[in-house]
């Protein structure tokens, strides 16, 4: 996968994947936009074009991304290939769980009570809070003094 060029540079080809005649779902948290595509196969997830250890390496965040297909028991029944922008990683994580989870109910439908009764369906709206103007940060004021 990977190819090794001169002066100690590596550069990662993009992993290509057929993935017609496969269930699409878009999956939001905070800032992050998650595109994901199902489709039947061994239990292979790909983001960004890399596999899934290898762009999540911390291992909380793989845990998170594979919780919904542990939940339902199809962890080795479908191949995962996802778009993931914006956010950071925990953000991104939490938006292919959504995006999964809802193209997971359009591949089997008997899965959306399992999926429902864990909340994997239910889209998180907690977004950071604006900074207000007169404040230091979203809440914190400064220092009030009385003389």
């Amino acid at each position: 996968m990977e190819s090794t060029i001169s002066a100690n540079k590596t550069v990662t080809k993009k992993i290509k994947l057929d993935f017609k005649d496969s269930k699409y779902a878009t999956g939001r948290r905070k800032k992050s936009i998650a595109r994901v595509w199902i489709k039947k196969g061994s239990g292979k997830i790909y983001v960004n074009g890399k596999e899934m250890n290898q762009y999540f390496k911390r291992p909380v965040h793989q845990l998170l991304v594979t919780r919904p297909l542990e939940e339902t028991k199809v962890i080795n029944q479908f191949d995962i290939k996802c778009h993931v922008k914006g956010g950071g990683l925990s953000g991104q994580a939490g938006a292919v769980i959504h995006g999964l989870s809802r193209a997971l109910v359009q591949a089997d439908s008997s899965l959306k009570k399992t999926l429902k009764k864990n909340k994997f369906t239910t889209r998180d709206s907690r977004k950071v809070e604006r900074k207000k103007y007169g404040h230091r940060k979203a809440r914190r004021s400064f220092q009030f003094s009385k003389r």
